[in-house]
């Protein structure tokens, strides 16, 4: 197994959470010292990654692009409440990119989107969500043809990604940062007050893998064949 593999994994369950717990009893702004902790570890996996070849600076300005675009749609559905399209092209990204490459742009887009929506202990927590949701679709379609890339597929696999990936670890995070007293009743409660939000969620991803998986994916395969990236 390649280095940047392992520490991928053992950024995403190791050091990663590690950082979380350790926000938790950080005073005022400690949120944004995890938040720089979660950028490194979330970095360091994909610079690994070009120890075995010669990196590409377009390698990473596809990823720069790719976060602006994430960014960018979440920012262009602020007037509708937990519509959040950026999903799909973190979704797409890992498609493309890797799980890394992934991993990356879904970090990264939900703390550059959060300068728009506001700061707190909740931005490692989406740093986390956004980039399992990269790296899930990463691990289960970059360079595998055995799983269908239809538009209907590709959103129904968004749906169920966002459904049970995403919104389970956002769910806990406002679990954990809201309550100081922990009973089952408030536990319970928090996770079945967030069902509606999270199917909106889901819902979105559904449809905008179903409108921009087509296109989106066609323009970036072309990319990748041109430049001879992420193959």
């Amino acid at each position: 197994m390649k280095k940047s593999t392992v520490f991928t994994l053992l950024s995403v369950f190791v050091l990663i959470p590690g950082a979380l717990f350790l926000g938790r009893f950080l005073p005022g702004r400690g949120f944004y010292l995890t938040s720089t902790l979660v950028i490194l570890f979330v970095l360091l996996p994909f610079f690994l990654a070009f120890e075995d070849r010669r990196p590409q600076a377009r390698e990473l300005v596809l990823i720069a692009v790719l976060c602006a675009l994430a960014v960018a749609s979440r920012a262009a559905f602020v007037w509708l409440p937990h519509f959040k399209p950026l999903f799909g092209v973190i979704i797409l990204s890992g498609i493309v990119c890797g799980a890394q490459g992934g991993f990356l742009v879904g970090a990264v887009s939900a703390f550059a989107s959060n300068f728009l929506f506001g700061q707190g202990p909740w931005t490692p927590w989406q740093m986390l969500a956004y980039g399992i949701c990269g790296l899930v679709a990463g691990a289960c379609y970059h360079k595998k043809d055995r799983l269908p890339k239809d538009p209907l597929s590709l959103g129904l696999f968004g749906f169920v990604a966002v459904l049970f990936t995403v919104c389970p670890i956002l769910d806990t995070s406002t679990v954990l940062t809201s309550l100081t007293v922990f009973t089952p009743a408030s536990v319970f409660g928090i996770y079945a007050a967030a069902i509606p939000t999270n199917l909106i969620q889901a819902g979105c991803t559904l449809v905008t893998l179903l409108v921009l998986s087509k296109p989106l994916l066609y323009k970036l395969a072309r990319i990748t064949q041109k430049y001879g990236l992420y193959q």
